[in-house]
């Protein structure tokens, strides 16, 4: 069955350590090497996702600080805007009243000029009735201006309304 065979296990401890020095030399190191750059490659890889997410969020938190100062900076012309609005509308309102205002006295003063202009001639027309009638009332012509005297006299005694 089984028997051991002191020649064929030295010579397969001798060709198992032959076969690790040539392994050791050729395959070991070269397979050690390569494991360590890869390591390194990961390592670094890592470390510039680290990196660029510190970045990453360096620049979020830039762009918060940004899009508040840009969100607070429409406040302040939305206000400076409305400010703005409401100060033109008072001077546009203010304006149009003084207008108003001015447009109500030049009616006054010309309705003013109006009425006396028509008192005036209705006193004219009035001492030209007065006369007539005085003169079919006494069936003689008397001197018109100094009849149109007396009666402007009269007219000039009335109330103006």
């Amino acid at each position: 069955m089984l028997q051991v065979n002191p020649g064929l296990i030295v010579w397969t401890i001798v060709t198992f350590i032959l076969l690790l020095a040539i392994l050791r030399k050729f395959a070991w190191k070269p397979m050690l090497e390569a494991l360590t750059r890869r390591e390194e490659g990961i390592r670094s890889s890592i470390e510039r996702a680290e990196n660029a997410k510190q970045e990453a969020e360096h620049i979020l938190e830039e762009n918060r600080k940004q899009l508040a100062r840009a969100d607070e900076e429409s406040r302040h012309i939305l206000n400076e805007s409305r400010s703005l609005a409401e100060k033109l509308k008072n001077e546009i309102v203010e304006k149009a009243n003084q207008q108003a205002r001015v447009m109500v006295e030049q009616a006054r003063q010309e309705i003013g000029r109006d009425k006396d202009i028509a008192i005036t001639q209705l006193r004219g027309e009035v001492a030209d009735l007065a006369v007539k009638a005085a003169e079919k009332i006494l069936g003689e012509t008397l001197d018109g201006s100094k009849h149109k005297k007396i009666i402007d006299d009269i007219l000039k005694g009335l109330p103006k309304n």
